[in-house]
């Protein structure tokens, strides 16, 4: 049998086993026990985690049952899974980002060359691009494992007014337009807020909740509304275009024959905050029908920016 072959059906033994003798691997296997301490060497340079307990009852414990068994892809499979990397590649900051490049570079190599040759000419014509951001979110992985590990988390957080010190229950992360967002349930506010995880200054402490949450995907189809408003605007064709691009009012926009269309949903009157410099930038593709207090909104910015420009 071929030493690989025979070194991938050890390394199968040992991390369902999770604790073995070099004895068990020689009966296993038919070799010897000098053999089995050459493999053991082996399956540590390729950095399965191995303890040797000294003593009569000693043996081995895999610290971590770290290795997946080996999975056979299709030349087109590998391919498809080289790409779905490349879509975050424009992510200045990536959960598990250093295992993410390290599967990215274990995948390529394992390529035969004709695939090889395939994958490098597919990436000079494709791109999952997003705008290339600069700002970094370091806690990004804390603030997953918080969401996940179901847990209470004290913040410093940069809010437009200043810093701030939070107390939330994190949901989840995901990623829009290249930065990174966190639902979150604020204690003091007694609401979900979104917020920026490239604002959340530092973590000051964290503890254990018995209590359950909704989860990410739960949020994104949760849609509390405490303080109704009407919200109905007039689009143009590029307004319908940009419009549908957001997903906030993707699913609020109704199309016309002729290219143009409107909104005309009910919101809760908290989202006027948010929802501002999203039609201010819409500029006179999207006519404001009501609320009113939106239209003074728009009003004010437009008016800060004329002061600006003044002579």
């Amino acid at each position: 049998m071929a030493k690989s072959k025979r070194l991938l059906d050890i390394l199968m033994f040992v991390t369902a086993k999770k604790k073995f003798t070099a004895q068990e691997i020689a009966d296993e296997f038919q070799i010897s026990i000098r053999t089995v301490h050459r493999y053991i060497v082996d399956l540590c340079d390729i950095g399965l985690p191995i303890y040797a307990e000294q003593g009569r009852n000693g043996g081995y414990t895999v610290l971590t049952n770290s290795f997946l068994p080996p999975i056979l892809f299709t030349e087109e499979e590998a391919v498809s899974i080289f790409f779905s990397f490349q879509s975050l590649k424009y992510y200045r900051s990536l959960p598990f980002d250093a295992e993410i490049t390290s599967v990215e570079h274990k995948l390529y190599n394992s390529l035969q060359s004709e695939a090889k040759t395939r994958v490098d000419k597919i990436r000079s014509h494709i791109a999952f691009w997003n705008p290339k951001r600069t700002i970094d979110s370091p806690l990004l992985n804390e603030m997953l494992e918080y969401s996940i590990g179901n847990r209470d988390v004290h913040i410093q957080y940069e809010s437009k007014t200043g810093m701030r010190e939070k107390h939330i229950r994190p949901i989840g992360v995901y990623a829009h337009d290249g930065l990174w967002y966190l639902p979150a349930y604020d204690y003091d506010k007694k609401k979900i807020l979104l917020l920026r995880v490239d604002r959340i200054l530092s973590i000051i402490s964290n503890e254990k909740s018995e209590a359950e949450f909704l989860s990410l995907e739960e949020w994104f189809d949760f849609h509390e509304v405490k303080k109704p408003i009407r919200l109905h605007v007039h689009l143009t064709m590029e307004g319908v275009r940009q419009c549908k691009s957001v997903p906030y009012f993707e699913g609020f926009v109704v199309t016309e024959e002729d290219g143009t269309g409107y909104i005309d949903t009910i919101i809760d009157k908290g989202e006027l905050g948010f929802i501002t410099p999203l039609f201010l930038r819409l500029g006179r593709h999207a006519r404001i029908i009501e609320p009113m207090e939106l239209i003074d909104g728009l009003r004010k910015q437009a008016e800060e920016i004329l002061t600006m420009y003044k002579s």
